[in-house]
């Protein structure tokens, strides 16, 4: 299979933020998706070796930041490229504020913010899928929500040009020196493994 297809499905972009007692987090998301109206429902698909899954998992709230194409890549470095396990992602960080459930949400480059308390949940194996009610929400502005295309042609630096032989990262586009990728190599920027990456 050409794995390039994959590419060509449509996402947004969001930071999936929650809070457990006095600890908040929050990670880049592409898989949030409204699943019905009535009630008004969303899914969101988190990988289970990140933090917000534990965290959502153990409470059973969190909040959406619908990303809008306003938004520099530090957003995704700080967000997506560390995790929360090691370091306190609103530590020197201000651009968020409380909904009403008490949990984070970006006041900056959003345009608007989804409550969710989780109704069920689907085990995907290396994911959870959270299906969860709708509780609250606001519109923060009309810039139009980032996809995931529109991050790979306008906010994620483009790779330079090199005349090194070795393998590129296609997420990150992190550089790893060398003839041979090892098969069980894992991206130290975004956590991605051998799979996706291209010799350069």
């Amino acid at each position: 299979m050409n794995q390039a297809a994959m590419f060509q499905l449509s996402y947004g972009l969001f930071v999936l933020s929650a809070k457990d007692g006095d600890k908040d987090n929050g990670c880049i998301v592409n898989t949030v998706q409204q699943v019905t109206t009535t009630p008004n429902r969303i899914s969101v698909a988190v990988n289970k070796g990140n933090y917000t899954h534990d965290m959502i998992r153990d409470t059973g709230s969190f909040n959406i930041s619908i990303l809008s194409e306003e938004v520099p890549f530090d957003i995704f470095k700080h967000f997506g490229f560390q995790s929360g396990r090691d370091v306190d992602k609103l530590k020197d960080f201000s651009g968020y504020d409380r909904s009403s459930n008490e949990i984070i949400y970006l006041s900056q480059y959003a345009n608007a913010f989804l409550s969710a308390s989780v109704a069920e949940t689907v085990d995907l194996g290396t994911h959870t899928m959270f299906i969860a009610d709708v509780t609250d929400g606001e519109v923060l502005s009309n810039i139009p929500s980032v996809t995931y295309a529109y991050y790979h042609k306008n906010i994620k630096p483009q790779p330079q040009e090199t005349k090194k032989t070795g393998w590129r990262c296609k997420i990150c586009g992190y550089i790893y020196e060398g003839e041979e990728l090892p098969a069980d190599f894992v991206c130290p920027i975004c956590k991605h493994g051998a799979s996706d990456f291209e010799r350069i």
